[in-house]
């Protein structure tokens, strides 16, 4: 009788190692463990980043606890040090003090040890003094949360363990890898190094990609670093970001209040000169505005350069790629082809000098609105009487724009 029992007891302990309590296939254990790592990835995007640190939006307490109890368990991450690192990395973008700057770093570092570089500035109480306001302070967080991270994560080993057997720590360990690989890699990385610009934002961050499914929309990171405060990070009718979807769905449920999406611009009738409403509206959308700006640019450069090769294929090149970006922006080794492309293209050249005095209007913050106005319209008034078509349609366009509401 005792080694029929031990014989069912080794048997029903192979069977349980061998398929867990759900008996799995391995495809379906995979399309399982995808799904717990996205809901990882809807917890950082949508609690973390556009809840906690950027309060673009509101999150019902009973949501606000899902995300942060499965962060606890699938991730060990504290709130107050993630919510404290991402503002500090806002505020000291590109900078010495970046956290995880690709441009200070090194791409290869912050792809590959993302992790390290949080983990570090996590033990930086000066970061989490300055930066860590308004997070959770309850006794959830002081007793357990903060106090016991590996608890969670250990928890969250032993029901993988439960539900799909010895092939559970496989799935495990990809939950684990996940944040740190897609967050503090690739974003951190790639999304300070790689990819396309829609606006010209005062750092390096690119789109890594259009759609944003797979990292929940943060791959829009350009959108996100020009428009930081909005809780929608695509922009382009082109560009999908699957973390806004599921916001609009917590908004339906009444989960969640949205307090920012990215200024609208819309166009009325062209105004005389331009005035407070205009300067409202360029200061208030210059990001859009400038990128406007870029294309026509671009369309003039096409032209000009077709019509005689009056500078160096290096020239051309530069001027391709660097024309519409800011002049602290350009490498050095670039500027002197720049210069000589604008040498040879006048109007270029003009088209160029008029954007870096449009530039300055929102800079100049000693000045006052009245006097930022005159400058303004002194603007205008040199764009239409450049006798560039371009110029002269940007700043028409320019009299008529209005931010609604």
């Amino acid at each position: 009788m005792p080694s029929l029992f031990e014989s069912s007891f080794w048997h029903h302990l192979f069977d349980w190692l061998a398929h867990g309590t759900l008996r799995m296939t391995w495809w379906q254990m995979l399309l399982v463990a995808l799904l717990l790592t996205h809901i990882t990835i809807a917890s950082v995007t949508i609690y973390l980043h556009r809840h906690s640190a950027h309060r673009s939006l509101d999150l019902h307490p009973l949501a606000a606890h899902f995300f942060r109890f499965w962060l606890w368990l699938t991730t060990g991450m504290i709130t107050r040090q993630w919510t404290a690192i991402h503002r500090k990395h806002h505020a000291k973008c590109e900078q010495s003090e970046d956290p995880h700057s690709p441009q200070i770093h090194g791409i290869g570092k912050v792809l590959w040890q993302g992790t390290e570089l949080y983990r570090a500035e996590a033990k930086n109480a000066q970061t989490l003094a300055r930066y860590g306001h308004g997070t959770p302070d309850d006794w959830v967080e002081r007793r357990v949360y903060s106090r016991f991270p590996v608890l969670g994560v250990s928890i969250m080993l032993l029901v993988d363990l439960a539900l799909f057997g010895a092939a559970g720590l496989a799935v495990w360990a990809l939950q684990m890898a996940w944040i740190p690989v897609t967050a503090a890699g690739v974003i951190n990385g790639l999304g300070h190094y790689w990819g396309y610009r829609n606006f010209e934002a005062q750092d390096a961050s690119t789109n890594i990609s259009p759609w944003g499914i797979l990292i929940g929309g943060e791959e829009l990171h350009n959108n996100h670093h020009t428009y930081p405060t909005s809780a929608k990070l695509s922009v382009k009718p082109y560009e999908f970001d699957i973390g806004w979807l599921y916001i609009r769905v917590l908004q339906a449920l009444r989960l969640a209040t949205v307090k920012k999406t990215p200024p609208r611009l819309a166009y009325g009738g062209v105004r005389p000169l331009a005035d407070e409403k205009t300067l409202e509206a360029l200061i208030a959308c210059r990001y859009e505005m400038m990128a406007g700006y870029a294309r026509q640019m671009r369309a003039v450069f096409r032209q000009q350069s077709t019509q005689a090769s009056a500078a160096s294929a290096a020239a051309l090149k530069a001027a391709r790629r660097w024309l519409h970006r800011d002049t602290d922006k350009v490498p050095a080794a670039a500027v002197p082809y720049l210069a000589e492309a604008r040498a040879a293209y006048p109007v270029l050249d003009k088209m160029l000098t008029m954007r870096e005095e449009l530039h300055q209007l929102w800079l100049h913050t000693g000045r006052t609105r009245e006097q930022l106005i005159a400058d303004l319209q002194a603007w205008c008034q040199r764009a239409e009487e450049s006798g560039i078509t371009a110029l002269q349609e940007f700043s028409r366009q320019l009299r008529s724009a209005r931010v609604p509401g």
